[in-house]
């Protein structure tokens, strides 16, 4: 994006990229279909050791301007679940190739199977860059040099903390990353109850002190994945407990009194089976009265169904790193940088943009919009 944008204004720009094709990231988001915004963006769905940060690039590159510059491309999107927008063709390397078509005909460069390996800056204000481009070593010069090197998921497609480090380099703070949207992962005496359902989906609102997402929750071999978790995972920190509202929108106790004037002598288990699956149902006999019928159920039976159901507690032991992650938290402190134009306070000529940012979006086409606007911010600034 920074590339093309720089091309419209007559900026020529060489990418360098250490993979052998472009974009591989962007290729298996969202299952290969790349949600690539979300409609209902704004900062609050963004974490960030300064909140505000985020707002100026999204304000000069809006959720409108990315929709009308894919569609200006031939990309028109479909709307899935909580404004995540796709394009209507489901394929992630159309979005690709919008740039990939753009950076040829604007004269932009691209250099594919290159690594940089030093950037250093000279006495003139310029940068003297060190790359290896198939297997050769080259050095040039450049007035500028943009970061956009992302964050540390997914080293087989070419993560590393080069950007981090070369913040470093130059005496710039690095907020510590950690895995986001990322699965979690229980151990113990818990474990085998969480394998017998590995593989069950249900809805829940998932939440911790600060903040609570509706969406479904899955059940994995070794923990919890889906995307309720992959959100809260964010705000998860080491040690902490998280909140399973396994029937949120609904009062379970209510459901069984109600039930109850119908229906006495029904199990406790027919009526949650008919609220979840059967296989989830019979998962929760160890923890409930499931052979009682409603009938039946005592007072303390009632609270215990209730904590169970509204408020059932986890315990993480921990998650399922890098390379299950979708970002990286963390990364170049927002306060060395200048948020109207993403340029390091302390080097001139150098941007830092996207994953590598200390600001990470929520799952759902968040981190996108962000990438979008950062490349448009920089190339207005370059």
């Amino acid at each position: 994006m920074c590339a093309v944008q720089a091309g419209f204004l007559g900026k020529r720009t060489l990418v360098v990229d250490k993979n052998n094709r472009p974009g591989a990231k962007i290729l298996i988001s969202g299952g290969g279909r790349c949600n690539y915004t979300n409609l209902h963006t704004t900062e609050q769905q963004f974490v960030s050791g300064n909140p505000h940060f985020c707002k100026s690039a999204l304000s000069q590159w809006t959720v409108d301007d990315t929709i009308n510059f894919f569609e200006t491309y031939g990309i028109s999107g479909q709307e899935k679940t909580l404004g995540q927008l796709f394009p209507e063709s489901n394929k992630a390397k159309d979005i690709v190739g919008v740039f990939t078509q753009l950076c040829h005909d604007l004269d932009q460069i691209l250099w594919l199977n290159a690594e940089v390996n030093a950037v250093q800056k000279l006495d003139d204000g310029q940068f003297s860059v060190k790359m290896v481009r198939d297997g050769r070593p080259v050095e040039a010069v450049f007035p500028k040099v943009v970061i956009a090197s992302g964050g540390l998921p997914v080293h087989k497609l070419g993560a590393t903390d080069f950007g981090l480090k070369l913040a470093k380099n130059y005496g710039l703070n690095v907020v510590k990353p950690a895995p986001a949207l990322v699965p979690l992962t229980i151990t113990g005496k818990d474990q085998a109850w969480y394998e017998q359902l590995s593989g069950s989906s249900i809805f829940c609102r998932v939440s911790n002190e600060n903040i609570s997402f509706e969406e479904n929750i899955l059940f994995t071999h070794w923990g919890l994945s889906g995307p309720a978790v992959l959100q809260i995972s964010t705000y998860w920190r080491a040690g902490e407990e998280i909140n399973l509202d396994l029937l949120p929108n609904q009062n379970i106790v209510q459901l069984i009194q109600q039930e109850k004037l119908v229906n006495p002598k029904k199990q406790l288990l027919n009526l949650l089976a008919g609220l979840y699956t059967r296989k989830f149902a019979e998962a929760l006999s160890g923890r409930l009265p499931m052979s009682k019928n409603l009938a039946s159920l005592s007072k303390v039976d009632l609270e215990l169904i209730e904590q169970v159901i509204h408020h059932f507690i986890v315990k993480p032991a921990g998650d399922k790193g890098y390379d299950k992650a979708e970002v990286m938290r963390g990364g170049v402190d927002t306060a060395e940088l200048s948020s109207k134009t993403l340029e390091a306070r302390k080097v001139e000529g150098l941007f830092f943009g996207g994953e590598c940012v200390d600001v990470t979006g929520w799952l759902g086409g968040y981190n996108f919009q962000w990438a979008w606007a950062c490349g448009f911010v920089i190339a207005q600034n370059l």
